[in-house]
Formats: C-alpha cells, sequence, structure tokens
C-alpha cells in the first residue's frame, strides 16, 4: 500500500464497485521446524535521540536467514525496549508501524501515549523487520529512485515506456544488491522474526500493537501462534482477502474518496487557501495546475511529484494544513519551494530502503500478473479513480519484473484467539473498513470499534477520547466492550479523529 514514493506506509483494500478477483487461494502455512534456539538479547545504549531520551535498549537478536533451514545461515533484526515502570508487568508489547517496509525502533515510545497509564505495565518492543532500518542486512537497490522530475504517470502522456524500463532497472538493482535476502523477506519471514523475537525476550506470549500492513502481521502471527497471543490490538485492518495486487486497485477508489474530503475542507477555508470555494473547483484547479506542470515544471515538481506531495492527505487529516498551504503558496505566490518541501525528498541523502521492503514484500507474499493484465485493470479503475490509479500503479511497477520467488499467503483464522480489538474508521482509505469487517468475522472473539464517519488511516492514541479509553481498558485488564450480534457492522462507534481547524489567515500568508 503507497503512501507516496517517498513514504512508504501501507496496506488494504476494498472499494465500493471495484472487485477483483483473487490470483490465487490461500493456504495453510506450517510453522517453522524445531531446532533454532535464539539467544538472549543483551541490550545496551540506542542511537536515536528520541528513544536515548526515553530512556529506551537496544539490540539484536540473530535469526534464521530461511526458517526451513534453522542451522543455515543468520540475520539480524534491530530490536528496542522500553521498560514497564509498574511494579507488576503484563509482558512484552510488540509494535510494528506498518509499511511495508516501515521502521518501528521508535514505537517503543508508543507506551506513553496510552491514557490513564495504562501502557506503563508493559515492556514496549519496538524492532525494524529484516531488511528494514537498522537490522542487518539492509536493503538497498537505488537509493535515489524517489528523486525529483521523474515521468508522468499518465499512460497519454507516453512515459508507459519509459515507468517499464525504471521498473525493470529497479527490479535488477535489487537481484544485485539483495543476495539472498530477497528470497526470504516474505510476510510468513517476518511473522517468524516475531516468534524467534519472543523466545529471545523469553517470553511464552506476546502482547501485539499493529498499525496498517501491521494488522496483517499480527492477523498471520495470530493464526499460526495462537496460544502464544495474549492481547492483540490492529488499528487500520487489511483485507487479507485482496493481499496485495487486488488491494492496490481497491484502494485507488478508496483514495478517490479520501481526496475529496480534502478539497473539501480546502474550500470551506477558502478566506485563508484561496483556492475555491466547492471542494469541485479546487479540485479543477489541483488537475490544472497538474496539467501546467507537465508542460514546465516547477523546479523538481513535475506532475507525478505534484501528485505524491497530496497523498498524504488521503491518509491523515492532519495532514490537510500543510499540504494545503503549500498549494496555496505555489498557485498564489509561485513558491517552488514549498513544493519542493512538501514533496519531501532529500538529494543529499537519498534513501529507497522503506521502498525497497515494501516491493519484496508485496511482490512475492503471492505472485504478481503480467504486465498485460495490470495495463488492463489500471485502465478500467482509472475511469472512476484517476487520482492515484497510475501513480499506484507505477508505484508497484517492479512487481512485474521482481526476480524472487513468490509464495502463497496464509489462510487467516483468528478462532484460536481469545480476544482481539480492532480499530478504524468508516472512509479509511489506505485500508479500508471492509477490511475490518472481514477482520471481525475471522476472529470471532474481537471487538471492532469504528470512528464513525472519519477518513484518517490508523488513527488510534491520537486523543480521540472514545477510541483510546477503550485501547487503554483493554490493555490495562483486559476488558473489551460487548461484541454485538449479526456481521457487517462494528461493535462500538466512536467519533473519528477530527478534521483540523485551519490556521489564520494572516498566519497561513
Amino acid at each position: 500500500m503507497r503512501r507516496s514514493v517517498t513514504a512508504v506506509l501501507t496496506a488494504g483494500l476494498l472499494a465500493a464497485g471495484v472487485l477483483v478477483a483473487p490470483l490465487a487461494q490461500a493456504s495453510p502455512v506450517p510453522q517453522p521446524p524445531p531446532g533454532f534456539v535464539p539467544a538472549p538479547v543483551v541490550w545496551g545504549p540506542c542511537e536515536a535521540s528520541a528513544l536515548v531520551s526515553a530512556g529506551a535498549e537496544c539490540g539484536f537478536v540473530a535469526v534464521p536467514l530461511d526458517h526451513d533451514d534453522p542451522t543455515g545461515p543468520t540475520i539480524e533484526i534491530a530490536v528496542s525496549r522500553v521498560v514497564h515502570t509498574t511494579p507488576q508487568s503484563q509482558g512484552v508489547m510488540l509494535v510494528n508501524p506498518g509499511g511495508p517496509g516501515g521502521s518501528g525502533l521508535t514505537l517503543a515510545l508508543l507506551g506513553g501515549a496510552v491514557p490513564n497509564g495504562a501502557g506503563a505495565s508493559y515492556d514496549w518492543i519496538g524492532f525494524d523487520p529484516r531488511g528494514v532500518g537498522s537490522s542487518r542486512p539492509a536493503l538497498s537497490c537505488i537509493p535515489d529512485y524517489s528523486g525529483f522530475n521523474r515521468p508522468d504517470y499518465r499512460p497519454e502522456a507516453g512515459t508507459e515506456q519509459a515507468w517499464l524500463d525504471r521498473s525493470r532497472s529497479y527490479a535488477e538493482a535489487c537481484a544485485t544488491n539483495g543476495g539472498p535476502l530477497l528470497d526470504h523477506l516474505k510476510s510468513i519471514d517476518t511473522v517468524r522474526d516475531m516468534d524467534v523475537l519472543r523466545a529471545a525476550l523469553g517470553q511464552e506470549q506476546i502482547n501485539y500493537y499493529g498499525f496498517s500492513y501491521g494488522t496483517y502481521l499480527g492477523q498471520v502471527y495470530a493464526t499460526l501462534f495462537p496460544d502464544r497471543v495474549r492481547r492483540l490490538v490492529m488499528d487500520g485492518v487489511v483485507d487479507v482477502r485482496n493481499i496485495w495486487y487486488e488491494a492496490n486497485l481497491n484502494q485507488d477508489v478508496a483514495f478517490e474518496r479520501t481526496i475529496g474530503a480534502f478539497f473539501d475542507w480546502i474550500a470551506k477555508n477558502d478566506a485563508v487557501y484561496g483556492l475555491g470555494t466547492s471542494g469541485e473547483d479546487v479540485e479543477a484547479l489541483y488537475y490544472s495546475v497538474q496539467d501546467d506542470l507537465r508542460a514546465a515544471p516547477a523546479g523538481g515538481i513535475g506532475p507525478a511529484e505534484w501528485n505524491d506531495l497530496f497523498l498524504s492527505a488521503g491518509y491523515n487529516v492532519l495532514a490537510y494544513p500543510g499540504i494545503a498551504q503549500a498549494f496555496s503558496a505555489y498557485v498564489n505566490d509561485g513558491d517552488v519551494a514549498a513544493l519542493e518541501g512538501a514533496y519531501g525528498f532529500d538529494p543529499a541523502a537519498p534513501d529507497d530502503n522503506g521502498y525497497a521492503i515494501y516491493l519484496a514484500v508485496q511482490c512475492t507474499d503471492l505472485p504478481w500478473p503480467d504486465y498485460e493484465r495490470v495495463r488492463a485493470d489500471n485502465t478500467r479503475v482509472d475511469a472512476v479513480a484517476p487520482f492515484e490509479t497510475w501513480a499506484n500503479a507505477w508505484f508497484n511497477g517492479p512487481c512485474s519484473f521482481w526476480p524472487a520467488q513468490a509464495g502463497t499467503p496464509v489462510e487467516v483464522d483468528g478462532s484460536g484467539v481469545a480476544g482481539a480489538l480492532l480499530l478504524s474508521e468508516t472512509f479509511d482509505g489506505a485500508t479500508p473498513f471492509d477490511g475490518a469487517l472481514n477482520a471481525r468475522e475471522l476472529f470471532p472473539n474481537a471487538v471492532l470499534v469504528e470512528g464513525v464517519g472519519g477518513f484518517t488511516h490508523s488513527a488510534s492514541l491520537s486523543g480521540v477520547a472514545c477510541t483510546d479509553t477503550i485501547v487503554a481498558d483493554y490493555l490495562a485488564t483486559g476488558a473489551l466492550p460487548a461484541r454485538q450480534p449479526g456481521s457487517g457492522r462494528s461493535d462500538v462507534q466512536c467519533d473519528p479523529l477530527p478534521q483540523p481547524d485551519a490556521p489564520a489567515p494572516a498566519a497561513a500568508s
């Protein structure tokens, strides 16, 4: 699930009226063979300043490169820990931020965001999944691949062959740089790493808090190791029926709605931004500027970068003011630096690690279709969802040439888990609500909390009292709200993360 070319975060998805058939039927995956006994973590100082300030500890856990060969080569998973501060511990809480490809070391700090001190009784464990960030080795293929002035995403621009060539070259670079690791970057590999981490921490069970793609890891872990799950929180829930090719197509339609909500918000605040008094007018201006950038890029910003810098608004309403201000500054003042800042690429320190791992997972959890099908499907979806469809298609373009062996996904079954807390907003664009409804059916002891009418992806612990109090109560005592009868519904309805107020006109200008 694409966040932007420079900031990968997520997965999902189903959206109204654009259903596609699965590529393959899922089947159970056997648990890893016995034989690998991890060494206990040797904790030491951390490098990240936020972790140092919080008194966190960091270390590494050796895991098999190939879990089916437990006596073979090993790689190292970077881990972090903030220990409990209460007299009694409730064990470890593993946290994953999503992606695939997201670094999770700083999420050892998440316990401090849980209301009422309910996070204080856990040891919060952040980790960089295999190939990510501080884990060793970390994958990088072409560091500046997401840089400025890339080809136009739109096929009518005559750039299809350019994107095919770029996609092939990226896949080839990953083949060269990835080595043996590239065949062992599936979600199942990370799930098995999580269980090795559990053992290295000396725990019989884990607690787990997963966001976005992290909810897929949680669902698979709970399927393979149900007796090792104590408490399970999943926010922004992946639809396991649609990984990953179909998920991206369905996500495109969902983002068409979320970006429309952003344009409406800009129009509501026209006194601040001066970009139009209706969502339709703002949308028309967005596409008009993109056409102008096709003819003459603004600094490093062409039509592709223009699309990408708006995508964060499709993920989180708190991104609205910053993107709207860059939009306004360019349209009304010709401020190119504002656009380049919003895009966020740093040519002095290019980094494609998150993107490389995103592809390594998405391209190999199950087979990717050939490009003829990719073209046909994206042409069809683009007719109803032009904002994100071809951007997303080329973001995943290297999957059509990916050199690693694809696998078969686990058939998720959460019936062995005593309880789980599912969280989602109604109009989540990255992991549409249908994924949470499906997880509620797969986990018969789970409870689903809905942020009614919200447009934000993975919004828990963001200050919404209704949702965050339920999280805190569950972590403190294991108590969940009552599960309501029937299917296709949530169990508890809360307010969503509210859309922000725009700054005063003087401050904006």
